[in-house]
């Protein structure tokens, strides 16, 4: 399944308008992150395990000032450094995001 955000294609299962998806759906899970390997936005690495026909790719450091989180609530692009500094909330519109997610750095970008 996939669903316009912002005007960003965001791919997973049952992806909701503000990127929640059937993996992360409480009130701060409101981002989608692009995956280095296809270039596409997935709320969550299970989602892009589950619609994806390949291997999952994080980030590399070299793309860090690119945009590759999409706040599901604005509409905003992230860099993966703007990202980093948020304070787990939206730089643009304040909504707060899921503190747990930077947990799951590792997941999704090359290490710091």
């Amino acid at each position: 399944m996939q669903r316009t955000v912002a005007g960003t294609t965001v791919r997973g299962l049952d992806v909701g308008p503000e990127t929640r998806c059937a993996h992360y759906d409480a009130a701060r899970d409101v981002i989608a992150i692009r995956a280095a390997c296809c270039d596409a936005y997935y709320p969550c690495r299970a989602c892009h395990d589950a619609v994806a026909d390949h291997e999952h790719r994080a980030i590399p450091r070299d793309a860090f000032d690119d945009p590759a989180v999409l706040c599901g609530a604005c509409g905003a692009a992230l860099t993966v450094r703007e990202y980093a500094d948020c304070d787990d909330a939206c730089p643009s519109c304040g909504h707060a995001f899921n503190p747990g997610c930077k947990r799951h750095w590792r997941r999704y970008f090359a290490e710091r």
